[in-house]
């Protein structure tokens, strides 16, 4: 059996056990172990298990992925978002479905503090979906709008995605985050006018509130907002400046979070504590997958994958876009099953050598692989952000209905991808004046 073909049977194995519930750093890890035991034998599978966790945690630039989460805990857990929903609720009450919108806008406000899509959508979903059922909004077009809203928590930065993303890449992580800037709001942008023109044309899906907000009151709100945008700008200006290294921002990040927190009141010892052990249980969790994705592309590139699918590439004569058309595909199904975090460790040692057959930015890259895995957050069966937003709310609107409403948001979200596609300048932009 050749080496392509061991290296086939592994990944085949490694799908089977995803399929019957094994988790996946488990099954990336036996996949991996087993395949590299039949290509050089046992002993050299076992040298690769024990270095690979060790050079795997001598990345410096990992240690932004705790810091990052923590931010985003403590932002969570410190009470950023009832005023944030409150001033946009105030704002943009008055548009055609202004509630949806100002959840919409609010979730991605957070979104950007905390960094985390799945906290995004149950923080929100608490507060913004109670007050759209109140107003008798459609149940699908509510919860559909903050389990969508919610995945702009790994566009926008800070974002885990892009930190892991370039890590794997060798890609400098700062452009990466900056680089979701645009396309983050251009997806927050699509989803406001899919609720506005649905809202218009369906005036009873989104009845506008009794109540008309006073100016005094929506300037007097903006005054308890700005803990948000200063946490934001913190992370954002420190990269974009060149005054901090991600790793640097993130640290920043999470020091001004915890400042934040305590002076907004709303940060006690037990809140801090429980802040603590997620960041911990969270970073563990993804360092494991991480590091058995490691020991996977190992094993992958002995067994020559890598100048495989290179070849595969160049023999077929797929083209930059058929490239792409071929990922948009792959991740569109992998993300209706899998964990996102897991399908991009799992399909970047695949991926690359077919980017660099066509010369593909891998800062472009790495916007469109994170917005796709973002996708599969919200299309079933597996959409861990619609089962968010039911546990959020109960039995009061059906896994049906919000998977039914989120199916526009799917397509609202695939139309930034071929906008993205067509006009690559719009992820490269801004990170061209990037430092590192």
């Amino acid at each position: 059996m050749s080496s392509i073909q061991i290296a086939f049977l592994a990944l085949a194995g490694m799908l089977a056990l995803m399929a019957i519930r094994v988790p996946i750093a488990i099954s990336l890890g036996l996949a991996a172990f087993c395949g590299m035991g039949a290509l050089l034998g046992f002993s050299a599978a076992f040298r690769l298990l024990g270095s690979a966790p060790f050079e795997f945690g001598a990345s410096w630039e990992l240690s932004a992925v705790p810091l990052f989460l923590l931010m985003g805990n403590l932002a969570y857990r410190g009470g950023l978002t009832s005023s944030l929903f409150k001033a946009a609720r105030l704002w943009l009450s008055r548009l055609p479905g202004g509630l949806a919108v100002a959840a919409n806008f609010a979730s991605a406000i957070f979104a950007a503090a905390s960094g985390s899509s799945m906290a995004t959508a149950a923080a929100m979903g608490r507060l913004a979906i109670p007050e759209m059922l109140k107003y008798r909004y459609d149940p699908g077009l509510a919860t559909a709008t903050v389990a969508a809203a919610g995945t702009l928590g790994a566009v926008i930065p800070p974002s885990i995605m892009f930190v892991l993303f370039g890590w794997y890449t060798e890609t400098p992580i700062g452009k990466l985050l900056i680089a979701g800037i645009i396309p983050g709001i251009l997806m927050a942008g699509m989803f406001a006018a899919y609720i506005i023109v649905r809202s218009i044309v369906q005036p009873d899906c989104a009845p506008p509130p009794d109540d008309a907000p006073t100016w005094r009151e929506r300037f007097e709100v903006l005054l308890e907002v700005w803990p948000s945008p200063l946490l934001i700008l913190s992370v954002i200006g420190g990269i974009y400046s060149g005054l901090t290294t991600a790793t640097e921002a993130a640290a920043f990040g999470a020091f001004a979070a915890l400042v934040i927190a305590l002076v907004k009141g709303g940060l006690s010892w037990e809140s801090l504590r429980v802040c603590l052990v997620d960041t911990l249980h969270a970073t563990a969790s993804l360092f494991l997958i991480a590091i058995s994705a490691v020991i996977l592309t190992r094993f992958l590139a002995i067994a020559g994958i890598p100048d495989f699918m290179g070849g595969l590439v160049v023999d077929m004569n797929l083209g930059p876009y058929g490239v792409i058309l071929f990922m948009v595909i792959m991740y569109v199904i992998l993300g209706c099953f899998l964990d996102p975090i897991g399908i991009m460790l799992i399909t970047l040692p695949i991926l690359m050598p077919m980017w660099a057959a066509v010369d593909l930015d891998l800062i472009w890259m790495g916007v469109l692989v994170v917005i796709l895995l973002e996708v599969g957050l919200i299309t079933p069966p597996v959409g861990l952000n619609a089962f968010v937003i039911k546990s959020v709310i109960g039995e009061q609107v059906s896994l049906t209905a919000i998977f039914r409403g989120l199916l526009w948001f799917v397509l609202m979200d695939l139309i930034v991808i071929a906008i993205l596609v067509a006009f690559p300048e719009i992820s490269t932009f801004l990170p061209a004046f990037v430092e590192h």
